[in-house]
């Protein structure tokens, strides 16, 4: 009997998973739009940058503000969600993946499958659990992220009117491996970045439980686990979320550049990532800051954490209660 648990725990984490993602993904979009128009944008994107640098092209973005009312008045409010198809078909893969094999991993780590007993693993099972989970989901659902980056990056008029355009001068261009374009800073960031979302995630949840328990010794909270509210795990999300993104920034630039390099770019839009700019990502990594300065790795980090942070907290809560209902709905 046990093997029957162990599926319906896996469809449930899966279904749990890909729901929490299309929503927060869908609600944050053109936050993500935004942040990518930075960070595919060679000119600075501040204007104080601007200013002090010897760059004689025009810099189509100068502000998160000035972003945010160019795209309104150039592409409409669809043009908030480019390419939030391919991005769905990414992040709900990514997300039932990844809740998947991070549950498989606290059960195997923990020794029990319950929820409540993976709370009591250690930080550090919690960081690497959240880590194999990303790299995982990451393997698994790669090339829409990569068509994702590519759509959401034009403007007006579009380079590529659908996901289908792209993806076949993807292949003619790049060859089936340009699908993988930028995997590996793709890889090396989402380690980091996925084992501090899950393990601050968890670490907070832990300190917020405490701090119920040192409040209060009765169970009169309105909870959704052990004590824990819906507002609780909004904001252990929202930090979990800020802290994973802050940190992984400049690698998630270098991997757009690596996304967009050598594709077709409308000159109003500035200079484009020439084909074969990077040879690898510790020189993709040189050349930013050689040509760029240390604000050039930190391009689109306002709307990138503004995003991060709802996101993050989004995922979360829509999974705890997706998976609560799914579970209640299935015995």
């Amino acid at each position: 009997m046990e093997e029957p648990g162990q599926l319906k725990r896996a469809a449930i984490d899966a279904t749990a998973g890909a729901i929490a993602g299309g929503i927060s993904r869908t609600l944050t979009s053109p936050l993500d739009v935004i942040k990518i128009r930075f960070q595919v944008q060679l000119e600075p994107t501040t204007s104080w940058a601007v200013l002090r640098s010897n760059c004689s092209g025009r810099s189509k973005y100068t502000g998160m503000l000035q972003a945010t009312k160019d795209i309104f008045r150039e592409e409409g409010l669809a043009g908030f969600w480019r390419g939030n198809v391919p991005a769905l078909l990414m992040v709900m893969p990514y997300t039932a993946i990844q809740f998947t094999v991070l549950h498989k991993f606290k059960t195997f780590a923990a020794g029990s499958s319950k929820t409540e007993d993976h709370i009591h693993l250690s930080p550090y099972l919690s960081y690497v659990s959240g880590a194999l989970a990303g790299c995982a989901a990451t393997l698994g659902s790669y090339p829409f992220d990569l068509l994702r980056t590519i759509l959401a990056s034009q403007g007006e008029p579009k380079v590529y009117p659908n996901m289908r355009s792209a993806f076949l001068d993807i292949v003619r261009t790049r060859g089936f491996r340009g699908l993988y374009s930028g995997l590996s800073p793709t890889l090396v960031e989402i380690v980091p970045y996925a084992g501090l979302q899950f393990g601050t995630y968890d670490t907070f949840k832990r300190w917020t439980m405490a701090w119920n328990r040192y409040r209060s010794s009765n169970s009169s909270l309105t909870s959704t686990e052990d004590g824990l509210s819906s507002f609780q795990l909004f904001v252990c999300g929202l930090a979990a979320g800020t802290c994973a993104k802050l940190v992984c920034h400049p690698l998630d630039v270098v991997k757009k550049r690596f996304q967009v390099e050598g594709l077709q770019r409308h000159p109003r839009y500035g200079a484009r990532v020439e084909h074969d700019a990077y040879r690898n990502m510790f020189h993709a990594v040189r050349q930013i800051l050689q040509l760029e300065g240390w604000a050039g790795l930190y391009k689109g980090i306002v709307p990138s954490t503004v995003k991060a942070a709802p996101a993050g907290a989004v995922t979360f809560v829509a999974y705890e209660y997706t998976s609560d209902w799914l579970e209640s709905i299935s015995t």
